[in-house]
């Protein structure tokens, strides 16, 4: 036992009342200063968390992109043609466009954890199945199933970095957060084609299985709950369904005189929520922008294999190397835009008189965000427009196989640079639904991709490479009056809609 102050000689008349504080006052005081802060967590544990989601959301383009040098294969064992494993592949495609409409208001109602739980679960038991199915009915289902546990990661990755980062370096967590489903799509060939040809195209089932299985688990572990509906800051102790098993060990992250979360009442969850945000005025010219470089980008990559070994005599696994400068150019992309727009951020405050709260995080109500995101952009739009027309007509004057990668990996650096400025963008736009307005621009760019590559080899057929890279790095141009509207009129469209929703909820 701790001797007193008379034992320890101490005399409590020259103590000030002042100086006498108890545990519980001191404990409070700590509570206000962490509900003072944007977020709780620290560096090591954002950065922890941004590496878990990076990873999750590696899968739902993996899953896509590694599957393609399998068909052949698949085609020969299930004895189906090559139309009917090109529809598993469709159905895959729709999936990946509907799902993160369920999976973005869901996660917004009962937080991020149980989801991502609930999604890898399904993932894990759909590649389980593929590596065993032998019919091409499983191989349909299976990979309608696949798509649905994988597809709403992207969602969900964005929604956690809205958690934890503040506007002013949202920019850099987003870029980090991006990395894993910016390079999967060039690694997925890469990896499908040494799988398929040197074990079996069940050894890509397994090798996702067990890939997603270490995720699930580290996720279980490691990933705690985010969504400040229900944990605020962080500082807020959550159910023991959204705690991770590392928190439940341990001391939990919440002061024990912080105030009880009251959880918002379970309804089902709604897709039409997503098409709300598509129609808001200073969101849909947005998400039209990064639909059309989404489109430019998977024409690109769907025409990548059939041309290089129609044009230059690859093989298989010569063209799946081919992938890589665009997979390493977004991976660098994304972390260096992610500082770009960070520094946009910084540069527009100083120009509005606008002082950063670097502690609380800023309200962007009375902040040009639209602004301030789309500072850069315009370099990347024309450098991609031009390079684009440039890779195609490389393509038809048969130059050099170096040309044509080298525009490729230019093209990665700024369609990437472009998918995170608006991705970031649509983020701010709505922070109080983050995951569900994140979801809303995987329906649109899978809708508007979807129609390109459908038309791509009539195009390609009708055209060369050369015009038709050149139509698409024309619709890649004709985005920057779109951008440019929104640059002038987004900050009054969205202070109309908040207005707007204010006099709703006042009349109610």
């Amino acid at each position: 036992m701790a001797p007193s102050n008379l034992e320890a000689g101490i005399d409590t008349n020259q103590i000030s009342p002042h100086e006498i504080r108890t545990d519980v006052e001191q404990a409070q005081e700590a509570s206000d200063s962490q509900e003072a802060q944007y977020s709780v967590f620290t560096k090591p544990e954002k950065r922890w968390i941004i590496f878990l989601i990076a990873m999750a959301g590696f899968f739902s383009p993996l899953s896509a992109n590694i599957y393609f040098p399998a068909i052949n294969y698949l085609a020969r064992d299930l004895s189906v043609s090559l139309e009917l494993i090109n529809l598993t592949i469709t159905a895959y495609l729709i999936c990946q466009g509907i799902v993160p409409s369920l999976v973005g208001d869901t996660t917004d109602m009962v937080g991020r954890r149980p989801v991502y739980i609930a999604a890898f679960v399904v993932y894990l038991a759909a590649n389980v199945g593929l590596a065993l199915q032998d019919s091409y009915a499983a191989l349909l289902v299976l990979r309608i199933l696949q798509s649905s546990g994988s597809s709403g990661t992207i969602a969900l990755a964005i929604s956690v970095v809205a958690d934890l980062a503040p506007p002013h370096e949202r920019g850099r967590y987003v870029g980090a957060a991006l990395c894993g489903p910016n390079t999967a799509p060039s690694l997925g060939p890469v990896l499908g084609g040494i799988l398929a040809e040197k074990a079996s195209w069940r050894w890509i089932f397994w090798f996702l299985s067990i890939l997603s299985g270490l995720c699930l688990a580290l996720i279980v572990i490691c990933l705690p709950e985010t969504a400040r509906k229900l944990v605020g800051n962080g500082s807020i102790r959550p159910k023991r369904l959204n705690r991770s098993v590392a928190s439940c060990i341990s001391e939990s992250k919440a002061s024990q005189t912080s105030p009880e979360h009251v959880d918002p009442p379970l309804r089902c969850p709604n897709p039409l929520s997503c098409l709300r945000i598509v129609f808001h005025k200073d969101t849909a010219l947005v998400l039209v922008a990064n639909a059309i470089f989404y489109m430019n980008y998977s024409c690109m990559q769907a025409s990548l294999s059939p041309l290089l070994m129609d044009i230059y005599g690859l093989n298989a696994l010569e063209v799946g190397l081919t992938y890589l400068p665009y997979g390493i150019a977004c991976g660098v992309a994304s972390f260096l835009v992610g500082k770009v727009m960070d520094h946009d951020y910084k540069v527009t405050a100083a120009a509005v008189g606008f002082t950063i709260d670097k502690t609380k995080g800023d309200d962007l109500a009375k902040f040009p965000i639209e602004k301030a995101r789309l500072r850069s952009i315009w370099y990347f739009v024309s450098i991609s427009t031009a390079c684009t027309i440039g890779y195609g007509w490389t393509l038809q004057a048969r130059t050099h196989l170096a040309a044509p990668l080298i525009l490729q990996f230019i093209c990665g650096l700024t369609v990437t640079g472009t998918f995170n400025i608006c991705n970031t963008l649509i983020v701010d736009l709505h922070p109080d639904r983050p995951a569900t307005a994140s979801a809303s621009v995987s329906i649109v760019r899978c809708g508007v991709a979807a129609i390109g590559v459908s038309v791509l080899q009539f195009i390609l057929d009708s055209l060369g490479p050369g015009w038709t890279f050149t139509l698409f790095g024309a619709l890649g141009a004709a985005t920057a009056p779109m951008l440019w509207v929104e640059w002038e009129r987004g900050m009054r469209w969205r202070t109309d809609r908040r207005e707007r929703k204010e006099t709703v909820q006042d009349e109610k």
